[in-house]
């Protein structure tokens, strides 16, 4: 069963906006260290709820706003990456690992709306 499981947050001011998700939800963030970078696993009291990271450069200077990427879990990114192509979908952001958290991709459906697929490490 595919269900929505995790969500991330790309934001202009990390700062801020973990401030305002405190403030609003009373959600902390915990530094967690994946391929070469950082991020802040965001929780709700002892769940994770999502992750707060910020916008690269080049997105900041194309303009790119904040925004949320909801993932959905599947069984194999991969092959739910090819049936997104099969199904005139395209993947955004091909498959690949976020160390010890999950397989990834984002993907966009036929009108242009994105999705994140998330596959959980084995043995999760």
């Amino acid at each position: 069963m595919s269900t929505f499981c995790w969500h991330d947050l790309a934001a202009a001011d990390v700062p801020a906006a973990r401030r305002f998700y405190g403030v609003v939800f009373g959600w902390s963030g915990v530094v967690q260290r994946a391929n070469g970078g950082s991020f802040l696993r965001l929780r709700s009291g002892q769940r994770d709820v999502g992750s707060l990271y910020p916008l690269s450069r080049a997105q900041l200077d194309a303009g790119v706003p904040s925004h949320w990427t909801s993932y959905v879990r599947v069984d194999d990114v991969e092959a739910a990456a090819r049936r997104v192509q099969d199904a005139g979908g395209r993947v955004l952001v091909t498959p690949f690992a976020v160390d010890g958290t999950a397989s990834i991709a984002v993907i966009a459906d036929p009108a242009g709306a994105m999705l994140g697929l998330w596959q959980d490490p084995p043995h999760a």
